[in-house]
Order: structure tokens, then sequence, then C-alpha cells
């Protein structure tokens, strides 16, 4: 294990990935007033999405583990492309909804395989630096998502937003089929795999946190776009607004990095639980543009410190089935986003979006006390003496 860093074609199936995750978001009105449907119902273009990605992931992962990272990536972003043309074509929300679960389901095996992969070709010493470089290159694809998504949507047509991620999958899946393979443990079959990992009590609680992480970042952060919305802001400025989420998770990715070897992870999973505790409070008191992107650069200063900390613990946990430990964590972040986006669909329809933040708010707190005394816990017990 000699690399220091994630390939380049890695970074960049990260960032089409993120991007074609996040397009939605800034768009959900324009969905709703294009096909004359109602929010709450438009909303389902999202949820769908975050359910078929999070469901999926126990499948890729078993499959990478298996066959490969790189078979399972290139037959995935090829899956996505042909998904993402329907959805720009798809001429009503049962057929988007359709579209993009399926666009969902495939884009699910890019970022887990992709962590898999720096799992299995990066040292554990310099593996978290890595991490914080994918993490950087999803940043990336959630700004350009949300802002130049929201532009084009506003300014254009909302359907060229889920063509433009299909286009650079097909490319991304000819460049990554370069890569090499690397070295896996063998595996036995599904039932024994699983088993390997279920009953791995750390895994479990990684498991459990992230899906609490999903739920108060993820899940609510789509909500951002809407509530300026709501208040009579403009769809493009909302996105571009909500876009400087993206632009903290870059900072505080590269601040990540620096502060990796000098704090403990429990200190930075607990710094990245107060900025998103603190996030949602600025959100819940005062819903305008400034508050918007105080909120979003605290969420990515949030994701980029508690994150990235969850990702590097998952790596280790269950090194032996680390594709299918890697793919549950995924599954159990997505599912937790797409349950709250599902849930908090009718409270944002009433304009209920106070609520919905100071919820996240409130959440934030015992999940970051939670996350930080576990992961002490565990390095005390598993560091060599």
């Amino acid at each position: 294990m000699s690399s220091t860093r994630p390939p380049l074609v890695l970074s960049a199936a990260t960032l089409i990935s993120n991007f074609d995750r996040f397009s939605v978001t800034p768009m959900l009105v324009l969905i709703a007033f294009g096909m004359q449907v109602p929010l709450a119902s438009a909303v389902g273009a999202a949820s769908g999405y975050f359910l078929a990605y999070g469901l999926m992931q126990p499948v890729w992962g078993m499959l990478s583990d298996r066959f490969g990272r790189i078979v399972v990536m290139r037959g995935t972003l090829l899956g996505a492309a042909a998904a993402g043309i329907a959805s720009a074509l798809a001429p009503n929300l049962v057929a988007l909804v359709i579209a993009r679960a399926i666009a969902g389901g495939c884009m699910g095996a890019i970022v887990p395989s992709s962590l898999t992969y720096v799992g299995d070709t990066v040292s554990p010493k310099l593996r978290q630096g890595a991490l914080s470089d994918l993490m950087a290159a999803s940043a990336l694809g959630t700004a350009l998502a949300t802002a130049v998504g929201g532009v084009l949507a506003s300014f254009l047509d909302w359907r060229l937003v889920f063509a433009i991620p299909a286009l650079c999958a097909v490319l991304c899946a000819a460049l990554i089929g370069r890569l090499p393979e690397p070295e896996r443990a063998q595996v036995g079959g599904v039932r024994k795999h699983l088993t390997t990992v279920l009953t791995n009590r750390w895994a479990l609680l990684v498991f459990g946190l992230v899906f609490v992480e999903g739920a108060v970042l993820l899940g609510i952060l789509t909500f951002l776009p809407s509530a300026l919305v709501h208040r009579g802001v403009d769809v493009a400025v909302a996105g571009l607004a909500a876009a400087t989420y993206g632009v903290g998770v870059w900072v505080f990715s590269r601040v990540v990095k620096a502060l990796g070897r000098r704090l403990a992870v429990w200190q930075l999973i607990a710094i990245g639980g107060s900025s998103m505790a603190v996030g949602y409070l600025v959100v819940m008191l005062r819903t305008d543009i400034a508050a918007v992107v105080v909120t979003a650069l605290l969420l990515g200063g949030g994701w980029s410190f508690m994150h990235s900390s969850l990702q590097t613990w998952a790596t280790s946990v269950v090194p032996e089935a680390r594709g299918l430990a890697m793919a549950l964590f995924a599954s159990a972040l997505f599912l937790g986003s797409a349950t709250a986006a599902a849930a908090a669909g009718p409270f944002a329809e009433s304009g209920s979006y106070a609520l919905l933040f100071g919820a996240a708010a409130t959440v934030a707190v015992p999940l970051l006390i939670t996350a930080a005394a576990c992961h002490r816990r565990y390095q005390s017990r598993t560091s060599p003496a």
C-alpha cells in the first residue's frame, strides 16, 4: 500500500456521483411547477434516488469484494448514464421518479467503491488524508450541482441538469478501466460474508451513527433552497446560496487533512457535530440568503470533520470484508437521508421550515456526544498498548 492519495479518475467519478445526487435539490420547485404536481410529490424524485442509493449498497459491496472494485464501478457508471438520459426525457413524474431511482441505485456504487479502493491501497496512517481528498471532490460536485444546476434549471431547462452527469459518466467509465485492480481478501459465500460484518458490534455502531448523520445533515440539507424559495427568493439564487455547502466541505476538508495528525478522531467528530448543530440553529432563527450561506458553510464543516472521521473508522472495523462494510456504511447514510427527506416533505409543503431545522439541531447534539464518546472507547480498546 504505497499510495498517498486517490487516483484522479476516482475523484472525478466521486464528483460526478455527487453532482447527480445533489442536482435535484435546487430543482424541486421547478419540477413540481413544470409537471404540475405538488411539491411534496416532486420530493419523490429526491427521496426515491436516496432510497435506491441506500438499498443497493450491500449488493455493490458484495460484488466488489468478489469481482473487483473497477468492474463494479465501470458497469454502474454506464447504468447511471442510461438512467440519466431517461430522467432528462421523462414525460411525467412517475417516469422521472423511476429513472431517478435507477440512477441512484447505480450511482450508489461509486462513492463506497472509491472509498474501498482507498482503503485497499492507502496505509491506515495516511488514509484520513486520502479520504479528505475524495471529500474535496465530493464537495466540488455538490457545489456545482447546487450552483450550476440551479442556474441551468432556472434559465434553460431542468432536464439538461440530468443529462450532464450522464454524459460525464460514460467518459469516466472508459477512463476508470485503466486503473489497476487492488489486492483484496478472499471472500466466502454470501451468508458468511454478511455474517462477518453484521456480527461486528463496532461496525453496527458506525452504521447506526452514520444513519442518524445522514438524516440530520443530508436529509434536511435538501430543503435549504426550498426554504428560500418559500420566502420568495429566485430558484437560481437559492441554489447559489445553498451551494456554499460545497465550498464549506472543500475548505474544511483541507483543514481536517491538516489537523488529522494533531487531534484525536473523537475531537474531530465533536467539532463536526457542534458545527452542524450551530448551523441549523442559525437558519431556524432566521431564514434568508445570508443565514442560509452561513448555515451551508457550517454544515460543510460538520460533514468534513464528522463524516471523514466516520469514514476512516468504517474502513478499519472489518478489513477482511471492507467492500461490504463500506457499502453498508453508505447505505445507512443514504437510508437516513431518504427517511428524513420523505418525512420532512409534508412539513416543507406547509412551510414549517423552522420546525425542520430546529429538530435537526436538536438531534445533532446527542449524535456528536455518542459518536465522540464511542470512538474514544474504540480507540482505547484497539490501539496497541
